[in-house]
């Protein structure tokens, strides 16, 4: 597959590694939403959160940092429930010859998803 479409039905190679790296976050948002997590789990929930994306075919990396400080506030000495506010998540996924690197991040209350990049190779 090439950038260069045959027809306009057909998805350039970045748009089929777009797509890839979508899969990857709604496999990981909705797989691990809702999850207890406490200021104690959080480094271990994070860790295998990566682990189980990575498994995934295309997947060259995934890191997830937790907001600690809105962990301990939310928590409030115990457990609460994971949601996209208490991550940053980064996925990299290798596909059709391209490399696409998304990002997940709090914005304006929200969990947004986006594409930062789109390299060859």
């Amino acid at each position: 597959m090439s950038d260069s479409k045959s027809n306009d039905t057909e998805p350039t190679g970045a748009e089929i590694a777009c797509f890839e790296v979508g899969i990857k976050f709604g496999s990981l948002y909705h797989q691990f939403a809702g999850t207890p997590v406490s200021p104690d789990s959080a480094d271990s929930l994070a860790h295998a959160m990566e682990a189980a994306i990575e498994n995934q075919p295309h997947c060259e990396s995934v890191t997830v940092e937790m907001d600690d400080d809105a962990l301990a506030a939310a928590a409030d000495g115990d457990y609460t429930e994971l949601t996209g506010r208490f991550m940053t998540v980064k996925i990299v996924v290798v596909r059709e010859g391209r490399t696409v690197t998304a990002r997940m991040a709090m914005d304006d209350g929200y969990p947004l998803m986006e594409v930062e990049s789109v390299e060859k190779g």
